[in-house]
């Protein structure tokens, strides 16, 4: 790919000579290029609205536009059966079910499951359109359409790249990217290899360079630069080079944090410019790739690394594919003619000349001048870019969606600037008629975790819960809910007003929340006092650190597996009431108690300003299992190599003989041993994963994407069949839903979802 000029110049428009030498000689000194031009495709003159009409319908080559048209498209028709859900749809719309749901507009419901999945067969229709640029136009409506449909369905799925998908599907909407390479372009010989307008590479340029550019603004948050927004990810396995020469520390401070700050302020710019683009390639297609492993975002990566030739020559698939032996041209992009004239762009006069000048200004286009169509597009180019450089800085209009931070999720390019950690969550409901009291499930009717940290989904969820509850012959509910969040390592806090009944709370977009309780950015200090009362505990001992308002408490119940758990005061002052004992304990800064193991107690709040404690705790029950666990280890080594020479208890055989089927069940073996030889059977398989090869690796992902497409093409083919025909027997039925859901012979599961079936010791 050439960089020679700016990346907005037009070479097809240039004739080629033997050299840049020959065709520098050609020109007259006025005709020489200036600085400006060189740099950024145009002209100081050009600023002027004439000028600047003509500037954005100026002819460009469709090459470029063309391969980014295929690339999304083809990632879009991937995305579809995975991140948008069409493998697992009917676990999300089960028809019939009370399950609460956070549309956008609360008139947005979905439609029956049968008929969600003809959406995404439409919307996947409508990917596949665009990538073989076949109907464009229709293509590119089917897909906006059922993709926003979609998008605005379920607010706890947003995120920035769901959000830049659609936008994209919009802009290509308006654009010609069927110029090139293009089932269109063969049936209809005048859209075939055709100019397109400068605005096409403008608009989407500028929306790269603004998802870029706003998120580096945005990491520029002192959490960030800081070191705590993604502090796990220095411990990741793809950081293990960096760990050969530096610290853990200064890698999560200046590779991880650092590294992404800088590159994000800078990849737009060093995308833009010839001279730099090289460089930017490398470090944003390796930052792309890195972020594919460390973050579950399905197409976003690919989606980036597909914009960044966007930014090359328009010309550059010609000369790319040129390179190419001649028996495959017939099916790759197509690399001459150049391209032919087009009513979309602005035509200027050619230069007068004589000799060779003569003959390209007859074999150019006519000259045309700027009309309506070619204003409006300039107007509304530009109105664009302004607005998505307003939106993501908006919060101060939607008020009601702010919380401790701005906005909804998914605007406003503040990727993975903030991470939280919920320690406790209680929704207690109120009878409106008996004045009943009781307790709910977090997360009951809904599949989202999502609601916890938003105002506007909470109140939601309340009125969802409210509506549910009378089945249960609760009347008129009260609903409360106790939310404690920890945002980038801070202290456990309430989100929101326990003592504020969300079903009646007051809630607008256009106002700010008044039960939000405000994040205590006073206290951020204490993260370094944190680390130093971590690094004194070992490895058995957990700390969890809590921060609460005057007049409030924290009801807490202690597991009878913690069975050395103490309260600390670090600042202001609190009473302690046991509520068995129905005794009360103040405590102030620098004072700790033993709090029993299997009961309840409050903590409340007396002192003028916020308190601040911490709970320190040991969960005896892991620490003696995993006593036990060594033991058998070392018992296990001594039969191995012979040293020990006592038989084994029957109940010990086990350790020897090892566990099948058969003696899974069998009352005679030791519980942990039994348990300790699941678990080894656990951490060899995940040893075995992490050990295969690259080209298991391979087999096993295939497979497992294998499986998720093919389970969401069968059950939309079924759900079509169900609206062209009528259901059919629920045998037949059965039948086809478990043929849809078949799986690969031997499925291997994580290492947590194993230790999970270890009952009671999930956190292993």
């Amino acid at each position: 790919m050439s960089a020679e000029s700016a990346p907005y110049v037009e070479p097809s428009k240039v004739k080629k000579k033997s050299s840049n030498e020959n065709k520098q000689a050609t020109l007259a000194p006025s005709e020489q290029t200036s600085t400006v031009k060189r740099l950024f495709g145009f002209e100081k003159e050009d600023i002027s609205w004439h000028r600047l009409v003509c500037l954005l319908n100026r002819p460009t080559d469709p090459a470029s536009l063309g391969i980014f048209r295929f690339l999304f498209g083809m990632l879009m028709a991937l995305d579809i059966t995975q991140e948008r859900g069409l493998s697992h749809l009917d676990y999300k719309y089960l028809d019939g079910a009370p399950v609460c749901r956070f549309p956008l507009f609360n008139f947005l419901k979905p439609l029956p499951m049968d008929w969600m999945f003809f959406v995404y067969f439409v919307m996947f229709l409508g990917a596949v359109g665009i990538m073989l640029g076949c109907f464009y136009r229709l293509a590119c409506l089917m897909f906006i359409s059922t993709y926003w449909y979609v998008f605005f369905l379920d607010k706890t799925t947003w995120n920035n790249h769901s959000y830049l998908y659609g936008l994209i599907g919009f802009q290509l909407t308006l654009m010609d990217a069927n110029r090139y390479w293009s089932l269109d372009g063969l049936r209809n010989p005048r859209k075939r290899n055709a100019h397109v307008p400068l605005w096409n590479y403008t608009m989407l340029r500028t929306q790269i360079f603004i998802v870029y550019f706003i998120a580096g603004v945005k990491k520029l948050d002192a959490d960030w630069v800081e070191g705590y927004s993604m502090k796990y990810l220095a411990h990741h396995w793809l950081f293990e080079p960096f760990k050969l020469i530096l610290p853990v520390e200064f890698i999560n401070l200046m590779v991880v944090h650092g590294g992404g700050l800088i590159l994000d302020l800078t990849a737009g710019y060093l995308l833009f410019f010839d001279a730099t683009r090289p460089v930017a390639f490398f470090f944003v297609s390796y930052f792309h790739c890195m972020n594919s492993q460390l973050f579950s975002i399905g197409m976003f990566s690919y989606t980036m690394l597909a914009t960044s030739p966007l930014f090359c020559y328009p010309d550059w698939p010609r000369c790319f594919f040129g390179r190419f032996p001649e028996f495959l041209q017939p099916i790759l992009p197509f690399i001459s003619p150049p391209p032919i004239p087009s009513s979309s762009c602005v035509y200027p006069n050619p230069p007068s000349g004589s000799g060779e000048q003569q003959e390209e200004a007859h074999a150019a286009p006519k000259p045309t001048t700027p009309s309506f169509k070619h204003k409006f597009r300039a107007i509304f180019t530009i109105l664009y870019i302004m607005e998505q450089f307003f939106l993501p800085y908006s919060h101060f209009i939607t008020q009601g969606y702010n919380n401790w931070t701005n906005g909804l999720y998914g605007y406003s390019w503040d990727m993975m600037v903030h991470s939280r950690s919920h320690q406790h969550v209680k929704i207690t409901y109120t009878d409106g008629v008996t004045g009943d009291v009781g307790y709910l499930n977090p997360g009951v009717f809904t599949q989202s975790r999502r609601w916890k940290d938003h105002g506007d989904m909470l109140k939601q969820y309340a009125t969802c819960l409210s509506e549910n509850l009378p089945r249960f012959n609760i009347s008129d509910p009260e609903i409360y809910f106790d939310i404690w969040v920890s945002i980038n390592d801070r202290f456990q806090q309430r989100i929101f007003d326990p003592r504020v009944d969300i079903v009646k709370a007051d809630w607008s977009p256009f106002q700010t929340n008044s039960w939000l309780m405000p994040l205590l950015v006073d206290l951020s200090p204490w993260r370094t006092k944190f680390e130093a009362i971590e690094g004194t505990l070992d490895n058995q001992t957990e700390v969890v650190f809590i921060a609460d308002f005057p007049g409030l408490y924290l009801e807490n119940y202690v597991s009878e597996d913690l069975g050395n758990t103490s309260v600390q005061v670090l600042v202001g002052q609190v009473n302690v009431e046991m509520m068995d004992e129905k005794k009360n304990y103040s405590l102030q800064p620098g004072e700790k108690m033993q709090i029993p193991a299997g009961a309840y107690h409050k903590v409340y709040t007396v002192s003028e300003g916020p308190s601040c404690y911490m709970y320190i705790y040991v969960n005896t029950t892991e620490a003696e299992l995993q006593k036990n666990f060594t033991k058998l280890s070392e018992l296990q080594e001594k039969v191995r190599n012979g040293t020990e020479t006592e038989p084994l208890p029957p109940e010990l055989q086990p350790l020897i003989t090892g566990l099948d089927d058969q003696d899974s069940d069998n009352s005679v073996i030791d519980p942990v041993v039994r348990l300790f030889l699941k678990r080894q059977e656990r951490m060899q398989e995940v040893k075995k994963r992490r050990e295969a090869s690259l080209i298991e690796r391979f087999q096993r992902f295939a497979s497992k994407k294998y499986y998720s497409i093919r389970r969401g093409f069968l059950m939309t083919a079924i759900a079509l069949r169900n609206l062209a025909v009528g259901l059919p027997p629920l045998e037949q039925l059965t039948r086809e839903v478990a043929y849809a859901n078949m799986k690969e012979p031997e499925t291997e599961t994580s290492q947590d979802e194993h230790l999970k079936d270890e009952v009671g010791h999930g956190e292993l």
